[in-house]
C-alpha cells in the first residue's frame, strides 16, 4: 500500500494537480476500461482510423463499454481533427443512431506524430461545442512530452484531457499502466470496474514500485529522450538512401520507412522484427530507452546489402 500511495502521489506532483489514479497491467485494459467509464452502451467513441482502439485492441473497447460503437475519422498523419470531429459528432442526432459522447486521441500517434498545444485546445472547443469527453491513449505520452518541450500538465488538464492513459510498458517498464482521471467525477467506481476485468493486482506494489523508479531523477524523460534521439538518427541515416522514403513525420520514436517487398522479406530473413500493417507499404521501427547507434548502423547495413 505504502508503494502504490507514494506512486499515485509523486504522479499527482508530475501532473501539478489533483486526480485519481489507478494502475492496471497493460494498455488495452488501461483504453478499455477508461472509456467504458466515460460513456454508456448506446454512445459511441471518436477516433481516428489508425486508433489503436480501433486496429489493435480486439474489441475490447466495445467489450467492457457493453457495445459503444467506434466512430472511425479520417486522419490527418494520424491526428484527429476538428473538422472530422465535428462531422461525426453531428452526421446523426436521431435517436436510431447511437449518441456521440467521447472523443479518444493518441498521443503520440500512432504514424509517431505528436498533437500540439494548440491542436490540443481546437479538439477541446470541439468537445465542448457538442458535450464530448476526451480519452488520451498514452502509449507513447512521456515521447510526445518530450518532443514537445513541455510539461506533461500543459497537453493533458490545461487543455481539458478528462482522462489519460499513460504507459509505463514502453518506457522502461517490465508491465503496467496507470490511468488518471483529471476529471474526478468520472473516475466513480473506477476501481471495481479494474477489479472486474481481473485489473486489480493482488500484489500491486510490483506495479506502482516500478512507476516510482521511473519517476524518480526524471527517468521517464531520459528514457523518452534517448528513445525520440534514436529515432532522429534513423531518419538521419535512412535520409542517405536512394529509393527508401519516410512515410511520415518523424516526431517521436517511430519511424515508418517505405521500401520495397524485396527488402522488407530480406530484412525478416536477417531476423528483423517490424510491423508492415501499420502504415501500409513499408516498415515501422521504433525506438526504445535501451536503443543503440551500433544496433541502428547494422539495420542500416542489412538494407544496403
Amino acid at each position: 500500500m505504502f508503494y502504490t500511495k507514494f506512486a499515485a502521489d509523486k504522479l499527482r506532483e508530475l501532473f501539478e494537480t489533483d486526480c485519481e489514479v489507478f494502475f492496471v497491467f497493460n494498455g488495452t485494459a488501461a483504453n478499455s476500461l477508461s472509456l467504458a467509464s466515460l460513456c454508456n452502451s448506446y454512445h459511441s467513441i471518436i477516433c481516428s482510423d489508425v486508433a489503436h482502439i480501433e486496429t489493435d485492441e480486439c474489441g475490447a473497447p466495445e467489450f467492457f463499454s457493453n457495445g459503444a460503437k467506434l466512430l472511425v475519422a479520417n486522419s490527418n498523419n494520424g491526428k484527429l481533427t476538428p473538422k472530422e470531429i465535428s462531422y461525426l459528432a453531428t452526421k446523426r442526432d436521431d435517436i436510431h443512431y447511437p449518441k456521440p459522447k467521447v472523443i479518444s486521441i493518441t498521443q503520440s500517434t500512432e504514424l509517431g506524430t505528436v498533437y500540439t498545444i494548440e491542436e490540443l485546445k481546437e479538439i477541446k472547443k470541439v468537445a465542448n461545442e457538442h458535450n464530448l469527453h476526451i480519452q488520451m491513449d498514452g502509449a507513447r505520452f512521456a515521447n510526445a512530452v518530450v518532443s514537445l518541450g513541455c510539461k506533461p500538465a500543459d497537453i493533458t488538464w490545461k487543455v481539458g484531457i478528462d482522462v489519460l492513459c499513460f504507459s509505463g510498458t514502453k518506457n522502461g517498464m517490465a508491465m503496467g499502466e496507470v490511468v488518471i482521471f483529471f476529471n474526478k467525477d468520472l473516475s466513480e467506481d473506477f476501481d471495481y470496474r479494474c477489479k472486474q476485468a481481473g485489473q486489480l493486482a493482488s500484489k500491486m506494489r510490483f506495479i506502482s514500485a516500478q512507476w516510482i523508479g521511473l519517476l524518480e531523477n526524471s527517468l521517464w524523460r531520459k528514457n523518452a529522450e534517448h528513445a525520440n534521439s534514436m529515432a532522429k538518427y534513423f531518419e538521419k541515416r535512412i535520409n542517405e538512401i536512394d529509393n527508401i522514403n519516410i512515410k511520415f513525420p518523424v516526431e517521436s520514436n517511430s519511424v515508418f520507412i517505405e521500401m520495397s517487398e524485396e527488402i522488407i522479406n530480406k530484412l525478416r530473413s536477417k531476423n528483423w522484427l517490424f510491423y508492415s500493417f501499420i502504415g501500409l507499404g513499408g516498415g515501422r521501427f521504433v525506438f526504445s530507452w535501451n536503443t543503440t547507434k551500433e544496433r541502428i548502423n547494422k539495420l542500416i547495413e542489412d538494407i544496403l546489402e
